[in-house]
């Protein structure tokens, strides 16, 4: 195991490597970047200083150099400009978009991405298993029917105009906005226990807009491994040899239908972070898809680079912890084998 940890981290640190490469050569790729467009535009309005402090920001940040040596500064494998040190030493740079710090940029929405990320994770499990036994174990009765709709129309509804219907009919039928992950008197004040209260209040709905989609998708995919298994020779014998049959589902044909969801994980954060941007939009959620666009729209490279970095990060640490988990679940696996 422990070897099999050490060779793992070693790839995850070159797989990591190798994006961040193309992260930073792809940000790069347009014409200039958010600087160089903002010193042109200040000097048509002939705003002479404001164009002289973006120049020394040029200079400050080392985007005067040639591009592979940006990266490398960027990275911090480079010596940089002084105050700047670089991803590897916890230096994330300067969003020159919002003229502040990466950290404080990115500081709030990166832990309520993650909240809300959690939160719609735990809510597919909870709702989508539970109604895929149930389909899978009465197939073809009127419950199996309803869930088969459900799980068509959840995949059919795009989830940014579901989100549009609710934010309508919401405030239409009690008045209530649901846009935001609080209300407006907490959106500066610290926090405290009723600021808490207004962000589990306002999570419920884009808990439920963002993880509609996958919850149908993971109804009728654990709907169909849980069929193909209840049919195989083991689960037969055990119920012969008179194992009861709610405790012979769930020791072996639902644990093995498990494995596709386990091996999905090391996509499943990133796919929620970057596939809830457009409800993230509409809902006015101060999660970082919205601030990703916009840094990419902008050429704003280090708070661009940043976001999709830690999203890379999210993969390859979900990689691993599926690859364990698939081992600790199901006993054909072996970490070790050949």
């Amino acid at each position: 195991m422990i070897v099999y940890l050490a060779r793992r981290f070693v790839t995850m640190a070159v797989t990591l490597l190798v994006i961040s490469a193309l992260v930073f050569f792809i940000i790069k790729l347009p014409p200039g970047d958010f600087l160089t467009n903002q010193i042109a535009e200040l000097r048509a309005q002939g705003e002479a200083a404001s164009a002289a402090k973006a120049e020394f920001l040029i200079r400050q940040y080392g985007l005067d150099r040639p591009v592979w040596e940006q990266y490398l500064v960027w990275i911090g494998v480079w010596p940089g400009p002084q105050g700047f040190a670089g991803l590897l030493q916890g230096d994330w740079g300067w969003s020159f978009e919002y003229d502040k710090p990466v950290q404080l940029v990115v500081g709030d929405a990166l832990w309520l991405t993650l909240l809300i990320n959690l939160a719609t994770v735990l809510f597919v499990h909870a709702v989508a298993i539970p109604i895929a036994i149930y389909s899978a174990t009465h197939q073809y009765s009127l419950g199996d029917y309803v869930a088969t709709l459900f799980g068509y129309l959840g995949l059919a509804i795009p989830n940014f105009l579901l989100a549009l219907v609710l934010l309508f009919y919401v405030n239409r039928w009690f008045g209530v906005s649901i846009g935001g992950l609080f209300d407006p008197i907490y959106s500066n004040d610290p926090w405290t226990w009723a600021k808490v209260k207004s962000l589990l209040q306002h999570m419920i709905v884009p808990t439920l807009v963002i993880g509609l989609a996958g919850t149908a998708a993971m109804i009728r995919r654990m709907r169909a491994n849980l069929l193909d298994e209840l049919n195989k020779q083991y689960y037969v014998t055990a119920k012969a040899k008179g194992l009861p049959p709610t405790r012979a589902l769930l020791k072996y044909p639902f644990r093995m239908s498990l494995n596709p969801f386990i091996a999905d994980i090391g996509n499943l954060l990133p796919n929620l972070v970057s596939g809830s941007v457009l409800v993230s939009l509409v809902l006015n959620l101060p999660t970082v898809g919205p601030i990703l666009l916009s840094a990419l729209k902008s050429q704003d490279q280090f708070l661009a680079g940043f976001i999709l970095m830690f999203v890379a990060v999210l993969t390859v640490v979900g990689m691993l912890v599926s690859d364990l988990l698939l081992a600790w679940l199901d006993p054909r696996i072996r970490l070790g084998g050949r």
